[in-house]
């Protein structure tokens, strides 16, 4: 079979070679991948960025949806034919992770998707909704799993409240979705004009151009009336972090997701007193969060905002793309 791997980092690095089909041990699967989701962990994966614990030569990506193709021998839950899609944390099946559910991310320091037949564990795979396409489904093991997790498993969120979504990425979309879906009102902030009239036809209530608005965190305080907003998706870091505490509401949530901007984020501590704020790292969810998401997404009918579509033979295109930025997700599927 043929799979996408890097030996060194950087984008030039990335290469397809010829691998063996994967044989499963008894409670596993093969699958033959129909799309795979790419996120900006697999950027900074291939670019040398990335802190968490991996090795090259890496098979990248996480995120995939597939035909089952082989079970083990110990397999009930699935038979070959079943449309499914991957976990990404292959053993992280509920409550909080531990050092056995982070040694098993995909796309590291797991082997990643990015291959023709991709071997998951028999718990590390979910039947996929039948309304939705595999490309679809390609893209919620990290991204619409960890804005489900930060708004609703984490935040609680309720209808009637607000939520504030930073850029255009694949958890800010889902973000948005996610929030209209359950009655609540989103405020979005991009760089880009262009993009904030697509986020208003996806349904945002507000919208602020933080180029233009560098001050976006007292535009968000005129926006709400000076009460703040009850939950952020805290995407970019840095001195994002500190708006966002001051966009908030007194006691409201923010879901630290990202460091776009950087990973060091300079606190006046005093503000964070003062606003009461309950400041939580996310770190996507387990199984059993994807399954509630799963449920939910089918009564909704939520369909994933997909930016771009590419071969996989297109795969660096897609990298680079990556790298661009994306209004919410890439795929390469065939």
């Amino acid at each position: 079979m043929k799979s996408w791997l890097t030996k060194k980092y950087g984008l030039e690095h990335l290469q397809l070679v010829e691998q063996a089909v994967p044989v499963p041990e008894p409670k596993q699967i093969v699958i033959r991948n129909r799309a795979v989701s790419l996120n900006y962990r697999d950027w900074d994966l291939l670019t040398g960025q990335y802190s968490g614990a991996h090795t090259l030569p890496l098979v990248l990506a996480s995120d995939v949806a597939g035909e089952v193709v082989r079970v083990g021998s110990e397999v009930r839950d699935f038979i070959v034919g079943d449309r499914v899609t991957g976990l990404f944390r292959q053993h992280w099946l509920d409550g909080e992770p531990d050092a056995k559910a982070f040694a098993s991310s995909l796309g590291g320091p797991l082997q990643g998707v990015l291959s023709e037949y991709v071997l998951l564990e028999e718990k590390g795979a979910l039947k996929t909704p039948a309304y939705l396409s595999d490309a679809e489904a390609s893209t919620l093991p990290i991204a619409a799993v960890t804005a489900w997790t930060a708004l609703v498993e984490d935040g609680q969120l309720q209808p009637g409240e607000t939520v504030l979504v930073q850029g255009t990425g694949g958890v800010s979309i889902f973000g948005l979705q996610i929030g209209k879906a359950l009655g609540a009102k989103v405020i979005a902030i991009s760089s880009s004009d262009a993009k904030i009239k697509r986020l208003q036809s996806l349904g945002a209530d507000g919208s602020i151009n933080y180029i233009a608005t560098p001050k976006w965190d007292k535009a968000v305080l005129d926006l709400t009336n000076g009460r703040g907003v009850d939950h952020v998706i805290e995407i970019a870091g840095g001195e994002s972090l500190q708006q966002s505490i001051q966009a908030i509401r007194t006691g409201g949530h923010i879901a630290v997701i990202g460091y776009l901007n950087n990973k060091i984020a300079p606190l006046d501590v005093t503000s964070l007193l003062w606003k009461r704020a309950n400041v939580r790292g996310v770190t996507v969810g387990p199984r059993r969060s994807f399954e509630r998401m799963l449920e939910f997404f089918a009564r909704h009918e939520i369909h994933p905002v997909i930016d771009a579509t590419y071969s996989f033979a297109e795969t660096p295109k897609a990298f680079a793309h990556l790298g661009r930025g994306a209004f919410g997700k890439i795929v390469i599927a065939d």
